[in-house]
């Protein structure tokens, strides 16, 4: 029902990148610029300034960017109110989250969701990749929202978010005189990882290996399975690690933790919900569908 082209500058809107507009909605650069040029000559206004690589936003695309948001935000609502009729929208929905998504995404998601649909009663299980798998096989959940590696073919992996993971250290840290470190410079450096089985630790170790570094390769410190308690030993030491940025939002604004760049090196992650083939379900659908509307910004 909804107009595709909007769905495409929305997102370009947000993102103020072509390329990464493009990879989250799986279409091509070309494609992208396409539909933007198509709605510009539709408005006759111009709706990004180009700078070479960068573009931002004209006071005209600022202006659709809030139109389009209130036209999503509605038409996400009419979705849902209309497909409520006739179904029965009630019963427990066990969700398996790996701790990342289960600590710093989904608990905000969960209270809207609550209020909009108080007949049904999530529950939120907290485990490592690994375990939110096995925990889908034995069918003691519902629905499991990991990093998603594909590995298992029993389960069919739908997209939910995209994610960065970044080196972070403390405020004040040596590093930060630098404006970036290399390679070389991160094996050096004492890191803070995740447990074996951490959705997180196969990410950036897929990372590495495409430039040739391994995790033996690396200085780690010590590994611990808890977000927060490895953010609470990076405050006090000048240790660094890899996180989510979704995780340390709140650190990065208040100016206690920093971003070290690394030379060509990115590490971005798509987020998915995971379900066993043959065994979607209705308050499933409800929720993914929730969440995938759900304003993060």
């Amino acid at each position: 029902m909804f107009d595709f082209r909007l769905k495409v500058f929305n997102t370009t809107a947000k993102r103020l990148s072509f390329t990464k507009a493009a990879s989250e909605l799986y279409i091509t650069q070309p494609a992208v610029t396409k539909h933007i040029n198509e709605i510009e000559k539709h408005f006759n206004v111009m709706l990004f300034e180009r700078n070479g690589t960068k573009i931002k936003l004209t006071p005209a695309g600022e202006l659709l960017l809030q139109h389009t948001e209130k036209l999503f935000a509605l038409h996400h609502d009419l979705e849902l109110d209309m497909k409520g009729f006739g179904n029965k929208q009630e019963g427990v929905l066990r969700i398996g989250a790996s701790t990342t998504i289960a600590q710093y995404i989904l608990p905000p998601v969960l209270a809207t969701f609550k209020k909009r649909y108080p007949n049904i009663q999530p529950e939120l299980h907290i485990h490592n990749t690994e375990h939110i798998e096995a925990s889908l096989e034995r069918d003691e959940i519902d629905l499991g929202v990991t990093e998603g590696s594909f590995k298992n073919t029993s389960f069919k992996y739908i997209p939910f978010l995209k994610d960065e993971l970044v080196l972070v250290v403390r405020e004040k840290h040596e590093l930060l005189k630098k404006q970036s470190i290399s390679l070389t410079e991160l094996t050096q450096l004492p890191l803070l990882m995740r447990e074996p089985g951490s959705g997180t630790l196969d990410v950036i170790a897929d990372a590495l290996a495409k430039h040739k570094v391994k995790l033996s390769d690396l200085t780690i410190e010590m590994r611990m399975e808890s977000t927060e308690a490895i953010k609470q030993y990076i405050a006090n030491s000048d240790t660094a690690a890899f996180l989510s940025v979704y995780s340390v939002y709140n650190e990065l604004k208040q100016g206690r933790f920093s971003i070290m760049d690394i030379k060509g090196l990115s590490i971005n992650r798509d987020l998915f919900f995971i379900q066993k083939h043959g065994n979607e379900k209705q308050l499933q659908s409800v929720f993914m569908d929730f969440a995938l509307h759900y304003n993060f910004r």
